[in-house]
């Protein structure tokens, strides 16, 4: 890789391949990966309890009613060590805190969390989406154990919804606006080592090594 820094982002819909693709895709380019261990760090940064963090996971903190977003917004702020400490509020902000620590010191791949929000204006930033039809997506489910096929679709409208209303939440934007990235890519009928190749060919175009 070139000196500068190269900091990936990937959003996906349930079921895309998000995490196993960024998993290759970071390995492939030498970087490290974060995306359910970024938690952990969040846990060792804060001191509090890796469940707390684990319950708030790209969960809105009020699904009710959504923030307005105005020129003060959740990730902004500095963390609290008061009563709010494990709202789900105050978790974002250690959680996004963490992220820019990590963009500040290393190349790196991280997977959701808002990352291509809170990461806004970084240089070197690639703001990448998949997605995929819900064939694929629920295939690639069932064939990972993660769901049974007759739950498939449910489940997947359900942590779309969660993930879309966190995003909008915290950011004030679409999910899954193409405006808010760099590029979308179709994972349907891609196996992950073209995603890879793809992205990766992307990435050369922006001018890095790879």
């Amino acid at each position: 890789m070139e000196e500068k820094k190269l900091i990936i982002t990937i959003g996906r819909q349930y079921g895309s391949g998000g995490s196993e693709i960024g998993g290759k895709l970071a390995e492939a380019l030498g970087l490290n990966f974060y995306d359910k261990n970024i938690l952990r760090m969040n846990s060792n940064e804060s001191g509090i309890k890796e469940s707390y963090f684990h319950l708030a996971d790209e969960k809105a903190g009020n699904k009710l009613l959504y923030r307005i977003i105005s020129s003060m917004t959740p990730e902004k702020k500095e963390p609290s060590f008061g009563s709010d400490l494990v709202s789900a509020d105050n978790l974002f902000r250690f959680q996004s805190e963490v992220i820019r620590k990590l963009a500040g010191e290393e190349s790196c791949v991280i997977i959701g969390r808002c990352a291509d929000y809170v990461l806004a204006g970084t240089e070197g930033l690639i703001r990448i989406f998949l997605y995929g039809n819900m064939e694929s997506r629920a295939e690639r489910l069932v064939k990972k154990g993660l769901c049974t096929s007759s739950d498939a679709l449910k489940t997947i409208k359900r942590v779309d919804r969660e993930r879309r209303d966190y995003y909008r939440y915290y950011t004030g934007k679409d999910w899954s606006s193409p405006e808010n990235y760099d590029l979308l890519l179709n994972t349907s009928f891609l196996t992950v080592e073209e995603v890879v190749e793809a992205i990766k060919g992307y990435v050369k175009m922006k001018g890095f090594s790879v």
